[in-house]
């Protein structure tokens, strides 16, 4: 058998799938994994026949690859990777690519590159979305890292991304370093905004219209034939409609406590070093907070009184307000998750092309929908858009959801019934949009206690005075300075 073209470390259920992509598209693929049963399980089993190499340790990894040698990393983020990356420098020659196939925090890429490439060899981050289905079939690929790697890689990344119609493939170099984690952290806050924004329809749907799972399915299935069309929604109908041995929907079965594996804590925890208000992804972390607090909110409602979620009115409008209110926050999400790489890519030196990262959600990743079409176009005919709100279309369709969007909102806190996500959606957008806000008060209370000076609406931007509020201060005023 010739040599692999790339190499793989980590045979759990992402990286067996990305193997078998990758066989599948004509490259022969060099695989390793800490646990030696692991690799003869898989060599016996799914990818007897194939043009897949098994090997058992790092030295014979290496040994079975061509040059310049690609070795993918597929391991569980953290210590783990930089423990390989230790092993396999020793191992290596110049100009081999090191690849992090994993979701790894976009400061340990940044490190990593910069130690990868001191020893003479690149580095690859890479986010991959998809799942399971999608690193076998298809996943959204954004690597970003030494630029060198990119033509080394490129081939077989475009080879085994997802496709959308046009046969373009779901994979472009992202940047430099963390650029590619950090755009699949964000992907991967805005996934977390998606979910919790279907949930509280859902929670809507179920608590205050009084619907039947059955009734839901076919609310999904309509809304999944139109500008909502989305693999969050697809999938969505049809939990809705799965029934468990008994008959009955298995999703009333399920616990109501979500977990999490912290990227979208990481996406909020961006915004804030970055001063960018994400205010939808970060509550969606919240809500997986709050949703774990179980046995505490159930002692909480035996104790706190709230509204009754009673309807009276008429379902079918509700249901047409209720769409537009997930519309117009699924909006607000996407602008605010552009919002924040626009900013860090400005932070840390990284062209992005925000249009290209559109297209790559487009197809293979969880976030896959028409509605990234829109956000494409919008970058394409405005490069240098300050914030989706602000293009042609998006004005257009905000404008239209309005009216349902501020309905469903009120009728959700008459009722008692939480939508957090949706909520502060609009309270972002009436921010957003607003020539004037309170934050003249919030500096004159800042100045009053400690000094801290302010900026007057008759003076010059970037002019600072202060008051001696209750006249036994002084004149001293406090630096000035944006943490």
């Amino acid at each position: 058998m010739k040599k692999a073209d790339i190499g793989l470390i980590g045979l759990a259920v992402m990286g067996e799938n990305l193997v078998m992509n990758m066989e599948s598209h004509g490259f022969t693929v060099a695989v390793f994994n800490r646990s030696a049963d692991k690799v003869r399980c898989f060599i016996g089993g799914r990818a007897s026949g194939r043009q897949i190499i098994g090997t058992y340790s790092l030295e014979e990894l290496t040994a079975q690859l061509q040059t310049p040698r690609k070795i993918m990393l597929m391991v569980k983020a953290g210590q783990p990777v930089d423990q390989l990356i230790e092993q396999l420098i020793p191992l290596l020659d110049a100009g081999d690519v090191i690849i992090d196939g994993g979701n790894s925090h976009f400061p340990d890429t940044i490190r990593r590159t910069r130690h990868v490439e001191a020893a003479g060899l690149l580095y690859i981050g890479t986010g991959v979305s998809g799942g399971e289905e999608g690193a076998l079939k298809g996943p959204s690929i954004m690597p970003g890292g030494s630029e060198a790697a990119w033509p080394l890689v490129q081939p077989i990344f475009q080879a085994i991304a997802a496709k959308v119609e046009d046969g373009s493939p779901c994979c472009d170099w992202v940047g430099s370093d963390g650029a590619g984690h950090f755009v699949k952290m964000v992907h991967n806050g805005i996934e977390y905004g998606d979910m919790q924004l279907i949930c509280e329809a859902y929670h809507l749907m179920r608590d205050y219209l009084k619907m039947t799972a059955d009734e839901m399915h076919d609310v999904f299935t309509d809304w999944n034939q139109g500008d909502l069309d989305s693999y969050l929604i697809e999938i969505t109908r049809d939990i809705l409609a799965y029934k468990d041995e008994d008959g009955e929907p298995m999703i009333d079965k399920i616990l109501d406590a979500a977990g999490q594996k912290g990227t979208g804590k990481w996406t909020s925890v961006a915004s804030l070093d970055e001063g960018v208000p994400l205010t939808l992804i970060s509550e969606a972390v919240y809500s997986r907070f709050l949703s774990a607090l179980k046995s505490e909110r159930v002692a909480a409602s035996k104790i706190l009184q709230g509204p009754s979620a009673t309807f009276t009115g008429d379902r079918e409008a509700f249901l047409v307000h209720l769409r537009s209110a997930l519309y117009a926050a699924k909006i607000v999400s996407y602008a605010q998750g552009y919002a924040l790489m626009k900013a860090a890519a400005e932070t840390y030196g990284w062209q992005l092309d925000f249009g290209g990262i559109a297209k790559m959600w487009r197809g293979g990743c969880i976030i896959r929908s028409i509605f990234l079409n829109r956000i494409s176009d919008a970058f394409a005919a405005q490069p240098d858009l300050q914030n989706l709100l602000l293009a042609p279309f998006f004005q257009e369709q905000v404008s239209q959801a309005q009216s349902g969007w501020r309905q469903v909102i009120a009728a959700a806190a008459l009722a008692g019934i939480p939508v957090p996500a949706m909520a502060t959606s609009l309270s972002y957008f009436d921010g957003y949009r607003s020539e004037w806000l309170p934050a003249n008060l919030l500096q004159a209370q800042r100045d009053y206690f400690g000094a801290h000076t302010y900026e007057r609406v008759d003076r010059e931007r970037g002019e600072f005075f202060h008051t001696n509020w209750t006249g036994e201060g002084g004149d001293t005023a406090s630096s000035t300075y944006n943490a």
